[in-house]
């Protein structure tokens, strides 16, 4: 039921505007805004849950009682390339442009473009690594696990290698 309601509102925002490939990963709900239309989203990227496209900046409410500028207005079109990943609660902001091959960690805020084939994170946003950086470290640390009990059985397998700190009874 979930997946339906999840390809209900994708559905709603493509019909909105959102420009999004047919490859994409969307895991939970992004948050696509008041303005889909001004967002695009490129081949074979991965969405994680509760991302944030913000892609008008409301807080020239608070100068647009002057007349000079009552006609201010701040938007800007974000645009996410090819094979990206965004993480869990990221925020891009309006006007960003996230490079092909680039990761944004869980919970950065982008405030300006990323480079392609770089990994960005903190608020604001930071480089943190290259993607080859990137690749050696994920590398290194990857387990030597069980294939055929991974695609069998996950659970299992990710407990034989992380198992419980101590016994657990099921209490």
């Amino acid at each position: 039921m979930l997946g339906l309601l999840h390809k209900w509102m994708l559905w709603r925002f493509k019909r909105q505007g959102l420009q999004i490939a047919d490859d994409c990963r969307i895991m939970g709900r992004p948050f696509f805004g008041s303005e889909p239309y001004l967002i695009s989203i490129g081949k074979g990227v991965t969405i994680s849950g509760q991302v944030h496209f913000i892609t008008h900046d409301g807080a020239p409410w608070v100068i647009r009682r002057r007349p000079e500028y009552r006609k201010v207005v701040k938007y800007g079109r974000i645009t996410v390339h090819d094979n990206c990943f965004i993480g869990q609660r990221a925020t891009l902001l309006p006007g960003v442009t996230i490079g092909p091959n680039s990761i944004v960690a869980t919970g950065a805020v982008v405030t300006k473009d990323v480079p392609p084939n770089t990994v960005v994170g903190g608020i604001p946003a930071k480089v943190l690594m290259d993607l080859d950086t990137y690749i050696a470290r994920v590398t290194a640390q990857s387990p030597a696990y069980d294939e055929a009990r991974y695609a069998t059985n996950k659970r299992e397998e990710l407990l034989r290698l992380y198992p419980y700190p101590w016994e657990y009874r099921g209490d």
